[in-house]
């Protein structure tokens, strides 16, 4: 008998009921995404987050109370395993690298075609990054002023084992799982990427990303652009 396939649960972040509903109905017709709950403010979202673990948390920036920047700064990731994409109705790329520096995987913009969305459940729950070409312009701007100060030509080379550091922060792992993935133990992991930023210059995981990804230290269909 065929293997069932593996459902990815998805948690909605939204405030406007109208949309929620839309969503859920677009969502409901793949037949491999399952939506467990919703939320209409922050402070719901960091309840439901909690209880129901998602792998995928559609987060819009926008919401009273507590919007969804202030959502991503409670997440704490090395517990949770839930990817986060960014929706939102605007266009402030600040916003969006902001979002990516606290952890969110994908940015979306609301008004973009429905498979698009679809496409990026499914590419981000394969341990991608999701950018359109706007906010991947701006994500690097930011990263290359930011990094402007530190050069690395003279760092020293990564070594194998943290390379494979790079590759599973790339891909979207968290610290524990590094660490269960590599059979070593989490503060190891925490000192490699210690000695990672160290060496290329970098101050958090997405410039890591980013760095590995057009320096070619990694496959770089691991980041997804539209």
């Amino acid at each position: 008998m065929a293997e069932a396939k593996k459902m990815i649960r998805v948690l909605m972040a939204d405030d406007h009921v109208i949309f929620r509903t839309g969503l859920r109905k677009l969502l409901e017709t793949e037949d491999d995404i399952k939506i467990v709950g919703e939320a209409s403010n922050g402070h719901e979202c960091v309840d439901l987050l909690t209880k129901l673990k998602p792998d995928i948390l559609l987060l819009d920036l926008r919401m009273p109370d507590k919007g969804g920047l202030a959502v991503l700064e409670e997440i704490n990731f090395d517990s949770l395993t839930t990817h986060v994409i960014v929706l939102t109705a605007g266009e402030d790329d600040l916003d969006a690298v902001r979002a990516m520096r606290l952890g969110a995987r994908g940015f979306v913009l609301k008004q973009s075609a429905s498979d698009l969305l679809v496409k990026s459940i499914h590419r981000i729950h394969n341990g991608e990054i999701w950018l359109d070409d706007r906010v991947t312009a701006e994500v690097m701007r930011d990263f290359a002023k930011a990094s402007s100060g530190s050069p690395r030509g003279d760092k020293p080379l990564l070594s194998g084992r943290e390379k494979q550091v790079v590759q599973l922060v790339v891909q979207g792992y968290h610290n524990r799982e590094i660490g269960q993935e590599l059979s070593i133990s989490e503060q190891t992991v925490k000192n490699h990427l210690h000695n990672i930023f160290d060496k290329l210059g970098v101050s958090d995981r997405l410039e890591l990303a980013l760095y590995a990804l057009h320096h070619h230290l990694i496959e770089h269909e691991l980041l997804t652009t539209r």
